[in-house]
């Protein structure tokens, strides 16, 4: 890997064609099955359209099958579409390099600490970087870890994606059940405090900055419903900020996915807080690749068609 104004580049020996035939992963055990079935069949549908050779490899709901559902597929490389636990906490990651077949993407480690909030959160800690103030609980302490919070306060688990088992609460009355909604979705669940102001979103390609965007969701907040239902959804691409606060919500986005380790893409969701600035609230390895999807939205914004977008990120396994 080289690297030339802190953007990746690929070895000018290696190209997509070196890579063989393509599988774009999608599917898998996850919550999100349904979002990465959709993510996958776009890909795979902008990639054909590239010429290159790429195969959809639907993966079933069983862990335990999927390393034989790779391995028997034939693919020579594979373009992960895989959304939540399994696909982005660095689990695919590991069979992939077992059998010694080159992926998108960050690798093991750096999935692995994006993916749960916790330890994503220290790493960004130790970096002085701007994060929300955080309870660690299980669901059975909630109500004990949260006495000294002011509500109202987010309650999520530790290693889920699109919002899911997420809820906002007002009183000390609503906590039991949202910590015990959220605890469906593991065993560590996390409190943050609340912020208001707009919700940004910046993704990296190529590890740099695409357009900030901005999402208006018309419920309270960006859940999953507003993600992926039409027309529960603004987007303003780029975002009607200042340019100051562009370039500060860039350069913390990057300085995010550097410090974990991430590889070419990611997407950082933030609350541009009045009086405080930008607070990142998490990062996304794998970024939805839907028609609602953030990253492609901003990277049309930079002129960079969907097509294109996903030749970009396959490139990253050449690294």
């Amino acid at each position: 890997m080289t690297t030339q104004n802190n953007q990746t580049t690929v070895p000018v020996e290696k190209t997509i064609a070196s890579l063989g035939l393509v599988g774009v992963l999608c599917g898998g055990p996850s919550h999100e099955r349904e979002i990465s079935l959709k993510s996958g069949t776009a890909v795979h549908e902008a990639l054909s359209s590239l010429d290159i050779r790429t195969e959809l490899v639907t993966l079933s709901s069983d862990p335990e099958k999927i390393p034989d559902e790779i391995r028997l597929s034939g693919i020579r490389c594979a373009f992960i579409a895989l959304h939540g636990p399994f696909g982005e906490d660095g689990t695919v990651q590991s069979i992939l390099e077992e059998l010694k077949i080159p992926y998108t993407g960050s690798d093991v480690e750096a999935s692995r600490y994006a993916m749960d909030k916790i330890s994503a959160r220290r790493r960004w800690i130790a970096a002085k970087l701007p994060v929300p103030y955080v309870v660690e609980a299980e669901p059975i302490s909630a109500l004990t870890r949260a006495k000294d919070m002011v509500f109202p306060i987010v309650v999520k688990p530790a290693g889920q994606g699109s919002s899911i088992g997420m809820s906002i609460v007002d009183t000390m009355e609503e906590l039991a059940p949202a910590a015990e909604k959220a605890g469906q979705f593991g065993e560590r669940i996390i409190l943050e405090e609340y912020l208001p102001g707009p919700e940004v979103t910046v993704g990296i390609l190529e590890d740099r900055p695409l357009p900030v965007v901005q999402v208006i969701p018309k419920n309270r907040f960006y859940d999953y419903e507003a993600k992926y239902t039409p027309g529960m959804t603004e987007y303003r691409v780029p975002a009607p900020i200042s340019k100051e606060e562009t370039a500060s919500v860039q350069e913390i986005a990057l300085k995010a996915h550097e410090v974990l380790g991430c590889r070419s893409f990611s997407r950082v969701d933030f609350i541009l807080v009045p009086g405080r600035g930008p607070v990142i609230l998490e990062i996304n390895t794998i970024p939805g690749m839907t028609e609602s999807s953030l990253l492609p939205k901003a990277a049309k914004a930079a002129g960079i068609g969907f097509p294109e977008l996903c030749r970009r990120m396959l490139a990253s396994a050449l690294l």
